[in-house]
């Protein structure tokens, strides 16, 4: 994988899609997201705001940890610069075509289910240790805008 393959990927998936080679911003289904690579030291990510880490209680956080374990699967839930993520970090140059499709959607599915079921697919290892919260248990703003 380089950053001309990967570009073409990301379009075929985005809504719509900005930036330079290397950095680019992109909406997937109504979800902000960022690629950022770097092709000399052969690393990739695939990143989505959810929330300002601020409005996180410990049963979020721990919630958020758990989840990295059990139903994050190949994503996860990080914060930086005072924002939680949902994150998807690779080398650039052993990526395949399927998983970088694989990625932006779980990237996608981890934002989307914070604060219910914490998952980035359907596939949810040890399920009976993570808890389905109700809806209203989320953030106010849950999807932070960038």
């Amino acid at each position: 994988m380089d950053n001309d393959k990967l570009e073409l990927i990301i379009k075929k998936n985005a809504d719509t899609l900005d930036g330079i080679p290397g950095n680019w911003k992109f909406i997937y289904k109504e979800i902000p997201m960022l690629c950022v690579t770097d092709e000399t030291n052969n690393r990739m990510r695939i990143i989505s705001p959810i929330t300002s880490s601020d409005r996180l209680d410990k049963d979020l956080l721990l919630d958020a940890m758990t989840a990295n374990f059990h139903s994050a699967l190949d994503v996860k839930y990080a914060i930086t610069n005072k924002i939680l993520w949902s994150v998807y970090i690779h080398p650039l140059k052993e990526l395949t075509n399927e998983q970088v499709n694989s990625a932006i959607s779980q990237v996608y599915y981890a934002a989307k289910t914070f604060g219910t079921t914490f998952s980035s697919t359907e596939l949810i290892f040890g399920a009976g240790s993570i808890k389905e919260k109700p809806k209203d248990a989320t953030p106010e703003e849950k999807i932070y805008k960038f």
